[in-house]
């Protein structure tokens, strides 16, 4: 017998950021574009770039996550999306928003951390020279 749904399970690094049974298919995206899963799909797994997947199931209909770059492994009926960071919504305006706001903090968050490892490495190479 076919089947008929996948299991959606979406994680971060510290955490399931969601779950879904019933999921009917799944559209993401990679370096090469979007594609799209339903249940038959051969087993693979995909790099992804950040972007928007979407999945629709017969109770909650179509939603909309964002997601930053990761992987998707499909396996049977078992669909894994790991993620470095997600942010859910229905409203694609909203979920876009929110997007530009936390990707911005992001980055500027990485940046203030390049910024402290670059210091540090200075630090250590100045330190490793006094010693020769």
């Amino acid at each position: 017998m076919l089947n008929t749904d996948m299991r959606l399970k979406i994680l971060l690094p510290f955490r399931v950021f969601a779950e879904s049974d019933g999921v009917k298919r799944i559209v993401a995206e990679s370096l090469q574009g979007s594609f799209g899963f339903l249940p038959n799909r051969l087993d693979c797994v995909v790099a992804l770039v950040p972007g928007i997947l979407t999945f629709e199931t017969e109770m909650q209909g179509e939603v909309f996550i964002a997601i930053d770059e990761g992987i998707l492994t499909k396996a049977g009926r078992e669909v894994l999306v790991s993620v470095r960071n997600a942010i859910g919504g229905a409203d694609l305006g909203k979920l876009k928003q929110a997007v530009e706001m936390e990707f911005r903090k992001s980055g500027q968050e990485e940046q203030g951390l390049r910024a402290t490892l670059a210091k540090l490495e200075s630090n250590f190479v100045r330190r490793f020279a006094a010693l020769r």
